[in-house]
C-alpha cells in the first residue's frame, strides 16, 4: 500500500539586489579568468521567507520536555531532513498540538527560525494511515531510533522519507517484521551514503559468486571471507539477494539479520539500540 505525500505550500523566494562592480580601469585589468561552472545544489527544497516554512510533510521522531509547558520535538520531515522545533505550550492541558504531535502519524508541519533549534508555527494531523499495533509499534518505535541516531539535523532525504512511509504502511498492514526492517536498513545505509555494492567484491571488484563464502567490511565492501575473520560470515546468494531485496530464503533471512546488525553497530559507533534489545527479546528480529 503506497501513501500519497502531502503537497507543498508554494513559497516564493526573497529577492535582493545587488550592485554592479565598478571596471578597473583597461591599463590594469586582469587577464580574464575560465569560466567556473557553478557546482549543483546536493538537494532541492521548497524555497523559504523570512525562514519560516509551511505545510512541510513530517513525522515525529520523539518528543521530550522543555521548560514548563512545551516541548522540543524531533521531526523527520521530507524536503528539510531531521529537525528539532520547540512546541511551545504543547504540555498545557487545552493544547491543540497534544494530540497531533503523535509517533507514526503523518503532520503537515509549519516553523519559523534558521538556528538549529526552530520555532513549531503550526502542526496539523493529514490521516490516510493505519495504525501500528503490537509488535509493529515496537518496530515503529525502532525506524525511529534509528533515524534520530544515524541521520545528522538538516541533511534532507527526501528518498528515505517516502521510504519511511511506505515501511510504516507495510507494518501496518502485517506485512513480516523482518523482512521489512531488513529493507528499511539497507536503504538507510545507501541514503546515507555508508552502503557498499554487495555485487562486487571489493579492491578486486570482481562479481560476488553465489556459492562463495564472504564477509563485509563495514568501510569497504565484501571480500572472500578467511580463516581468521571474526565478522560475520555471509554467502553470496545472501549478498545478491539482499542486494535485490529477496529475502524470501530462510538462510537469507537469517544471515541478513547478523549483518546488518554487525554493519549498524559499526555505524553507530558503540552506541546502544533500546528498541533492538526488546524487539531480539521478544521476536530475535
Amino acid at each position: 500500500m503506497s501513501t500519497t505525500t502531502p503537497a507543498l505550500h508554494d513559497l516564493a523566494p526573497a529577492s535582493s539586489a545587488a550592485s554592479a562592480p565598478v571596471p578597473a580601469p583597461a591599463a590594469i585589468a586582469p587577464p580574464a579568468a575560465a569560466p567556473v561552472t557553478p557546482a549543483a545544489p546536493r538537494r532541492s527544497r521548497p524555497p523559504a521567507r523570512d525562514g519560516r516554512i509551511t505545510g512541510q510533510p513530517a513525522f515525529v521522531l520523539h518528543s521530550y520536555p522543555h521548560k514548563e509547558t512545551s516541548l522540543i520535538v524531533d521531526v523527520f520531515t521530507r524536503e528539510y531532513g531531521r529537525i528539532a522545533l520547540v512546541a511551545k505550550g504543547a504540555k498545557r492541558p487545552h493544547s491543540q498540538l497534544r494530540g497531533v504531535l503523535q509517533t507514526f502519524q503523518p503532520l503537515q508541519a509549519g516553523w519559523t527560525g534558521k538556528s538549529e533549534l526552530r520555532i513549531l508555527t503550526g502542526a496539523e494531523w493529514v490521516g490516510g494511515m493505519l495504525p501500528l499495533e503490537k509488535t509493529a509499534l515496537l518496530c515503529g518505535f525502532y525506524l525511529n531510533e534509528l533515524l534520530v541516531k544515524l541521520l545528522a539535523r538538516d541533511d534532507p532525504h527526501p528518498v528515505l522519507f517516502d521510504h519511511y512511509v511506505a515501511t510504516l504502511n507495510q507494518l501496518a498492514h502485517n506485512e513480516p517484521p523482518p523482512i521489512v526492517l531488513r529493507k528499511f536498513e539497507r536503504a538507510l545505509l545507501k541514503e546515507t551514503g555508508v552502503a557498499a555494492d554487495l555485487t562486487r567484491c571489493t579492491g578486486t571488484r570482481q562479481a560476488v559468486e553465489a556459492g562463495q563464502v564472504y564477509v563485509v567490511d563495514p568501510e569497504r565492501g565484501p571480500r572472500p571471507a578467511r580463516a581468521s575473520d571474526a565478522w560475520p560470515r555471509i554467502t553470496g546468494k545472501t549478498l545478491l539477494d539482499m542486494e535485490r531485496e529477496d529475502y524470501l530464503d530462510a538462510a537469507t533471512q537469517a544471515q541478513s539479520k547478523l549483518l546488518m546488525r554487525f554493519l549498524l553497530a559499526h555505524q553507530l559507533g558503540g552506541a546502544t539500540l533500546n528498541t533492538r534489545q526488546i524487539l531480539i527479546d521478544l521476536m530475535q528480529l
